[in-house]
């Protein structure tokens, strides 16, 4: 069985308690109202989960990306909305981290503990979903600003969020080389905001559409250089990944919880049917499942937060494992309730509808298994060259 070191124990049992105590009551309310929980996001400011990774100095936790999935992974098992909410705003502080110069980090790291300052990413398009390259959006210099025209869409926290992260191509034949990212203000004078989307799962996490018409913003607020926008998307994903696998194993966690319990009590052909061949080969499935993922999930963070190589490698196949599992666990959890499992009344029925983004958002699954395949040929590359024969090796 996975276990932390010494070090994250008290942060654990902290969140926890917060989750137990403080979300698990409000979920289901979140859920049905599909209503952005104002309350949630001041109580989660003031734990520091929503500056988590912003460093102290700035007023933030300044925590690594293991405390990022184990946040991640503990919300998820009472609301996976409530670690969406946690993750996206990562999203959302990561580009500045990352390559904010010092007066942008000053600024925005600041003002986001300080002033509860909601985030978002805006990188999909309509057209330009796992094609990043192929975005539409243009930013065109003017004088001392950018205008930015375009359209972004499924953006997380749109609406509600204060400070956008938009990706836009500032030299549009270059394809993804030509795409920079800036910091966009929420009142900005040509942003117009659809209306949320009427989601399946995640709810209470709104995401919409964003038209920008000329949209004014400075060139204080580029992020790094001109044409490093893919460069900062990719970083910032690569890093955000094991959380959205942290997430998934939290959904899969809280599944089978519920239904084992079920198989526990419920009775059928006079014993429990947990006490049923084929039931036992389930329940066996799903724990080895969890634990695989969970192992792969804190590797990934682990290789992160090192800075050692590979971690682009266990990151994707920590995402795309964990959120298969996610929808395989939750899917067969509902088989084991029945049609207990399909009531809404419940909780595990939400847990699939969940289940299923986890495969889709921050790159989908197949995209992740391309980088993981990348990344491996990249490896025997270097290991062993291009001059030698494969019946070398048989």
């Amino acid at each position: 069985m996975f276990e932390f070191t010494e070090e994250y124990e008290p942060l654990l049992r902290e969140v926890r308690e917060i989750a137990a105590k403080v979300v698990k009551p409000r979920a289901k309310e979140i859920e049905e109202s599909d209503e952005f929980p104002v309350d949630m996001a001041n109580r989660f400011f003031k734990e520091g989960y929503l500056q988590i990774l912003i460093p102290r100095h700035f007023g933030g936790m300044g925590k690594d990306i293991t405390t990022f999935c184990i946040v991640s992974e503990e919300m998820a098992k009472v609301s996976a909305s409530m670690s969406l909410l946690v993750i996206v705003q990562s999203v959302g502080t990561l580009p500045i981290l990352l390559f904010g110069n010092d007066s942008q980090k000053s600024e925005f790291c600041s003002k986001i503990p300080k002033d509860h300052l909601v985030m978002a990413f805006c990188l999909t398009e309509p057209l330009a979903g796992s094609d990043v390259g192929s975005m539409q959006m243009t930013a065109t210099k003017e004088g001392s600003q950018y205008l930015l025209n375009g359209k972004k869409n499924f953006v997380t926290n749109g609406g509600v969020a204060d400070q956008y992260i938009v990706f836009a191509k500032t030299n549009p034949p270059r394809g993804r080389r030509g795409i920079s990212a800036f910091v966009v203000d929420k009142g900005l004078y040509g942003m117009t905001f659809s209306s949320k989307d009427d989601k399946i799962g995640m709810r209470g996490v709104p995401s919409c559409s964003i038209s920008f018409k000329d949209v004014p913003v400075s060139k204080s607020k580029l992020l790094g250089e001109e044409g490093e926008g893919f460069k900062i998307a990719m970083e910032t994903l690569n890093r955000s990944r094991p959380a959205i696998g942290a997430q998934a194993l939290g959904i899969a966690e809280s599944a089978m919880e519920i239904s084992t319990l079920f198989a526990m009590r419920r009775r059928q052909f006079g014993k429990p049917i947990a006490k049923l061949e084929g039931m036992q080969f389930m329940l066996a499935e799903m724990a080895t499942m969890i634990e695989s993922a969970k192992a792969l999930v804190y590797k990934a963070a682990w290789h992160l937060d090192k800075g050692l190589p590979h971690a682009t490698k266990y990151s994707a196949m920590s995402k795309f494992f964990a959120s298969d599992v996610a929808m395989k666990i939750t899917t067969d959890a509902v088989q084991i309730m029945g049609g207990y499992g399909c009531l809404k009344s419940g909780n595990l029925e939400r847990t699939m509808r969940d289940a299923k983004i986890t495969q889709i958002y921050e790159g989908t699954n197949q995209v992740q298994r391309f980088v993981v395949a990348e990344q491996l040929i990249k490896e025997f590359l270097e290991k062993y060259g291009t001059g030698r024969e494969w019946s070398e090796f048989i």
